[in-house]
């Protein structure tokens, strides 16, 4: 009835009164407690007033009406205060997180690497500091590192990822998206794990001081005319492999550049300690088992199962140099060799080297985690015939049976390889042969596409201003693309009969 409902109206609406009388506001349709911030489900009366005595009452109960509205416009201020800070803190934080997002988007488009977003930040610090310093914390709270940029531009949810997943979903695509970093980036990211970065900044101050200068360096080159030695080379961060070169050649000139150094008036107490020589001897053979081990990483026809086995071979190979230097057994280390023979092989710290070592083969296990759960269907691909059929997928046992039973295909994988093979899995196979096309077309690393875009910068240059879209998409498609050749007979001959035509037109055309 109208009565009834008018009745339940009122008892469902918050009355100024309880305010005073039971200490309560109301925040966004819900009774809120100013005493203990506790929320009451029911906006009535009874709910509040239960509250209150159960749990307040006996504080406050000597107070009068005014003091109680006193108190009650005091707590009052007080938690809209705090609200606010709240809302002002999560409006920050949101604040920043797209202004992460902003940035990384710009970075993505200029197709710049993942690291300017740490240079870009350095420079917006610097900005606040002249222009708004009252402002300082809002700008350091915008993540701009490598690793954020690069999750911001191929996220699980909103990156690159989420987006092919949700394509997959929504063309109702069967299977699940497998996900990897590229295998040549995280052995890069790897050797950062040795935290030596002390001595490659040493070394690479004393290169400056000799090359910087075009003077220092005529003297330091005729200085290794007269001792019959090669020049220093320069070493850049960007460039992976020039490192080790750098290490090498300066302990191969350690003496050389000492030498030249005091010439200089240059201290070389520290460059000269045995615990320094030491540690460079050991940054620049494991610098060159890491080179090699990228060098094994890069180029053409690399496919994911062949790298995947070096990485694996690496791991082996660190276990084996971790327990020999444990051990004293310096075999693999030449440098490390050298100084040891240098100095006493009591002072030689192989214990410490062995930890590093040990530290490398965790990084190594920890970020090659996604590859190692892609063994077994890696083993399909790059020795099906010695894979555990008990241990492969459901629908593949039945073809893998077969696949082994079989001389002749045994004897074509062994003469054409794991890469050509899938070409000769017969068509009665098909799981198989699907998923030999899955494992063939996972790209091991982004060498192929950052080799793309250095051909792209070398092409599309501010000097080439007529150059079109068209004529740049044939330039990189030649240059990519080296398992093709272009029919040059078929082009001249198409290039001759228009000539041909042309010729014959005139002719007419003059009679």
């Amino acid at each position: 009835s109208p009565k009834m409902a008018k009745t339940k109206n009122e008892n469902r609406s918050f009355l100024d009164r309880w305010e005073t009388e039971y200490l309560f506001t109301y925040v966004k349709d819900r009774p809120v407690c100013l005493v203990c911030g506790a929320h009451v489900a029911l906006t009535k009366e009874y709910n509040i007033r239960r509250h209150y005595e159960t749990k307040h009452q006996e504080k406050y109960k000597d107070l009068d009406m005014t003091q109680r509205r006193r108190k009650a416009e005091e707590m009052k201020r007080s938690f809209v205060s705090q609200q606010t800070m709240f809302k002002k803190a999560i409006s920050q934080s949101e604040a920043a997180v797209k202004a992460s997002f902003v940035v990384a988007a710009e970075i993505a488009k200029s197709a710049r690497p993942f690291s300017e977003g740490e240079f870009v930040k350095s420079c917006m610090m610097k900005v606040c500091d002249v222009v708004c310093p009252e402002k300082k914390q809002a700008f350091s709270n915008v993540s701009l590192s490598r690793n954020t940029v690069m999750v911001h531009q191929c996220g699980q949810r909103s990156g690159l990822v989420g987006r092919v997943r949700e394509k997959m979903r929504a063309e109702n695509c069967a299977g699940e998206l497998t996900v990897y970093h590229c295998i040549i980036h995280q052995e890069s990211l790897c050797g950062k794990a040795l935290k030596m970065e002390h001595v490659m900044t040493a070394v690479t101050r004393v290169i400056n001081f000799i090359r910087a200068k075009g003077l220092n360096h005529r003297q330091f080159k005729s200085f290794l005319e007269e001792c019959g030695s090669e020049d220093v080379p320069y070493h850049t961060e960007v460039r992976w492999l020039s490192r080790g070169k750098v290490l090498n050649r300066c302990f191969e000139l350690r003496e050389e550049i000492f030498q030249f150094l005091e010439s200089k008036g240059q201290d070389t107490a520290e460059l000269r300690e045995q615990e320094f020589l030491c540690e460079l001897a050991f940054m620049c053979d494991i610098t060159s088992h890491l080179d090699a081990l990228n060098l094994q990483l890069q180029g053409r026809g690399r496919i994911i199962t062949d790298m995947y086995a070096a990485v694996r071979a690496f791991k082996t190979k660190l276990c084996l140099w971790q327990n020999q230097m444990l051990q004293g057994n310096l075999g693999h280390f030449p440098c490390c060799q050298t100084m040891n023979m240098q100095i006493s092989t009591a002072v030689f710290p192989c214990v410490q080297f062995a930890e590093k070592l040990c530290v490398l083969s965790t990084v190594f296990t920890r970020r090659f985690a996604d590859f190692d759960a892609q063994k077994c269907r890696f083993e399909l691909l790059s020795n099906p015939f010695a894979v555990d059929v008990a241990k492969a997928p459901t629908n593949l046992q039945m073809e893998l049976i077969e696949l082994q039973c079989s001389d002749t295909l045994k004897s074509k994988y062994d003469a054409v390889g794991a890469s050509q093979f899938p070409h000769f899995i017969p068509d009665t196979m098909p799981g198989l042969r699907t998923h030999a096309a899955q494992m063939l077309s996972m790209f091991g690393s982004t060498y192929l596409c950052e080799q793309l875009f250095s051909s792209m910068k070398m092409a599309k240059t501010s000097h080439r201003r007529r150059l079109t879209d068209e004529h740049l998409h044939s330039i990189l498609r030649i240059s990519s693309a080296q398992s093709l050749s272009p029919d040059i007979e078929e082009l001249a001959s198409k290039k001759r009969c228009q000539a041909i035509n042309a010729c014959v037109k005139s002719q007419s055309e003059d009679r």
